[in-house]
């Protein structure tokens, strides 16, 4: 499920209710608002190191923010210097295969020019994919040459010396010193299936972007076989285009078939054919969730049950095909992926992994034998690792540990012991640390303070700043932060939000802005929060608005995640509730003018709000909804809602569709019509059910976009009329 942040725009009028301006340097306009980034997030990003571990790699664009080139950093002078720019202007919005379009889709991915690149893990390649093109340089000063053109995920093998990638549904390698193409794999064409790509669901829904995996010797591939034939194509018409033209997805609905995907083992060289591996469990399997190979020539493959309430970690020899299951886990809930799965390269066959078996993430060193040693405990949760250092015994991670508005560094000895925390600083640091393991660079933020990066040592101490010039619009702008509040609940737990509230005295209008579903936190402890540059509109323009992370959010354990399971759309509405009416009571939110506005499942639940509590949200605005729950995809819909035929009653009263009797107020329903995640059916079939019940809705849609609006001008014109449509209704 796609979590989508869009602004609201200015329009040209102001409503009758506007209070006095908040205390800002100056007025915020249209080109403020709609502007991207947000002010203060203009800087570099997708830092790393280079070969040397010393040197800071990262993109960055000098005069647009967004169509960037890749620059390198040197600590001890402090001198930048540009690497490269975008081979052929790089990554252009309008420019790109289908393939690369929806790509971008499911990575959220917004970057032009250059959006990414990689180093290899040992020798100094550099590898910039842009577009469906390959790249590849030694070194930062070493000339950019073209591997492959019309491929699909690159990836370069361990020792930088080769590239594999997909093109035309086959796995092939490329020298990077240039030469033929070797092709491993076949038979794509004519069966109808690809090797080495991700199916859908696994990219959208599991976060497992690729379908292949290099041996860390770089002697042999394990790759993913996806069979989609027996899917039905969702047919998707590209009504805006001069000539008759469609999309064909392989899209598996609720209760329906999945792709079939099977696991297989080839030589980098092709000198053998591949082979295929057979995994085996005690209980049916559905999904390949993760696959790494181990450091003694073993792959580690992660396998989930349709209804997501078990795992399987399965060691298998490629060699001779023995394997047995090291690992299961189960939960009465469900099981959540993680990206906790590290070998550890110093003891061949062990690795660190992530459970939630005591209803928080945390992380355990799994030794070679299968024997499990637990590394962190507590009522919070671990996010990632972050860097491992074999030889000192410590591995780093990044956890919410003071509180989960935060996010923190710490590490823990491998053969366990206490943890201790390594960045001081209450807020949100996103770290980024070198393979030794002995410096790394914090990119930290809180509510009052834009993003800065410093270098550290591993004791935390700095070592030097990393020179970012000021962002002009913070200061102009003069932004003020949202209160962060707390909505306490009859049974003692406590929801954290923010409140952006307008100058002089309420009580106000508000707006709710809400996404609400799992695997998604909006209040946090960082300068994002204080940019969202639709609420500080809203908050100019005499709003108030609030942000609350409803029960079924994530980041505070699975117990809190798991309270929507079964019925989606009223455990979180009525958080939403509470804390709409916390807010009337303290006399901050008029009880007569209170609005919702979300995107995805924060488009569901606006929608929802004013079926299900027509007496607290009189205002909807619903973006790109999901509708009914048997529209939407298997592996996120089951998770939550278990499959159709044991859960009927639970689909039907989740669908919004259900509850038309008792809709009341003024809905927006906006939506993209190329939109492949949240079909455009979904709205569709709530106007039909709205104008069957004799009820009005307004409409926005927009024929040539997809979950994600990417057009500038439709963009505006979007956010425009939706302001226009609260100054009408509220």
């Amino acid at each position: 499920m796609a979590i989508i942040v869009l602004l609201l725009t200015a329009c040209s009028h102001r409503p009758p209710h506007s209070a006095q301006e908040p205390s800002m340097s100056q007025p915020l306009d249209l080109d403020d608002v709609i502007r991207l980034p947000a002010p203060g997030n203009n800087g570099p990003v997708a830092y790393g190191f280079a070969p040397d571990d010393r040197t800071v790699t990262f993109l960055h664009g000098e005069r647009n923010a967004l169509v960037r080139t890749l620059w390198a950093w040197d600590p001890d002078s402090g001198e930048r210097t540009e690497i490269t720019g975008a081979p052929g202007g790089g990554i252009r919005e309008g420019a790109l295969s289908l393939e690369e379009q929806l790509r971008r889709e499911r990575k959220r991915e917004r970057g032009l020019g250059i959006s990414r690149y990689t180093w290899s893990k040992g020798g100094d390649t550099l590898m910039i994919p842009v577009g469906g093109d390959v790249w590849v340089q030694r070194g930062t000063e070493g000339p950019l040459t073209a591997v492959a053109q019309g491929v699909q995920v690159p990836a370069l093998s361990p020792d930088g010396q080769r590239v594999a990638y997909v093109r035309d549904g086959e796995l092939h390698v490329s020298d990077v010193q240039g030469g033929a193409a070797q092709q491993l794999t076949h038979g794509a064409a004519e069966s109808g299936r690809t090797h080495g790509l991700a199916e859908y669901i696994a990219q959208e829904e599991m976060s497992r972007y690729t379908g292949f995996w290099w041996s860390h010797d770089g002697a042999s591939i394990a790759y993913v076989e996806v069979d989609e034939g027996h899917i039905p194509v969702w047919r998707i018409p590209h009504q805006a285009k001069p000539e008759p033209s469609w999309e064909d997805h392989r899209y598996p609905f609720p209760g329906a078939d999945n792709a079939k995907v099977s696991l297989w083992v080839v030589p980098a060289d092709g000198s053998a054919p591949p082979t295929a591996i057979p995994l085996r469990t005690d209980a049916p399997w559905e999904y390949l969730a993760r696959v790494a190979w181990l450091a003694d020539g073993q792959l580690l493959a992660a396998v989930q049950d349709r209804r997501q309430k078990r795992l399987d970690l399965i060691k298998v020899d490629p060699a001779t095909g023995e394997q047995r299951v090291v690992l299961t886990e189960t939960s009465e809930h469900w099981i959540n992926l993680h990206h906790l799965l590290k070998p550890l390269r110093g003891e061949p066959g062990a690795f660190l992994w992530g459970t939630e078996s005591t209803g928080f993430q945390h992380l355990v060193r799994v030794d070679a034998a299968g024997n499990v040693q637990r590394l962190t405990d507590g009522p919070w949760v671990v996010d990632a690792v972050v860097g491992l250092d074999e030889a000192q015994g410590f591995v780093y991670f990044t956890a919410n540990e003071p509180s989960p508005l935060e996010r923190h560094l710490y590490r823990v000895p491998l053969a366990g012991g206490p943890m201790e925390r390594l960045t001081p600083e209450p807020g949100w640091h996103d770290i980024t640390m070198n393979r030794a393991a002995d410096r790394f660079l914090d990119h930290y933020s809180s509510p009052q303070s834009p993003p800065s990066t410093v270098l550290r040592d591993i004791s935390g101490a700095a070592l030097a700043t990393f020179p970012q010039p000021p962002d002009p619009r913070v200061t102009a702008l003069g932004l003020t932060p949202p209160e962060l509040i707390e909505v306490p609940l009859a049974d003692g737990t406590v929801l954290h939000g923010a409140l952006f509230r307008p100058e002089g005295e309420g009580p106000w209008p508000l707006v709710v802005r809400v996404y609400g579903g799992p695997h998604a936190q909006r209040v946090q402890r960082n300068w994002g929060l204080t940019t969202d540059m639709n609420a500080q509109y809203l908050r100019n323009e005499g709003y108030a608005v609030l942000k609350l992370d409803n029960r079924g959010s994530a980041r505070r354990g699975l117990a809190f995640e798991s309270a929507l399971k079964g019925d989606m759309g009223n455990v979180e509405l009525q958080d939403q509730v509470a804390g709409v009416q916390q807010l009337v009571a303290q006399g901050v939110a008029d009880p007569q003018r209170v609005a919702i506005q979300g995107w995805s499942y924060g488009g569901y639940l606006s929608a929802m709000a004013l079926a299900r509590f027509p007496d607290t949200f009189h205002v909807a605005i619903a973006g790109a909804p999901v509708t009914f729950w048997g529209g939407y995809d298997t592996h996120y819909t089951e998770r939550y809602m278990g499959l159709p035929s044991e859960n009927a009653h639970g689909y039907e009263v989740s669908s919004v569709m259900h509850h038309i009797e008792s809709m009341r107020g003024d809905l927006m329903l906006v939506h993209g019509m190329l939109d492949e995640n949240v079909h455009f059916r979904h709205t569709a079939q709530l106007i039909d059910a709205l104008f069957a019940a004799g009820k009005e809705v307004t409409l926005q849609v927009y024929p040539g976009e997809r979950h994600a609006p990417r057009d500038p001008a439709g963009r505006r014109t979007m956010l425009e009329r939706e302001l226009a449509f609260l100054e009408r209704h509220l």
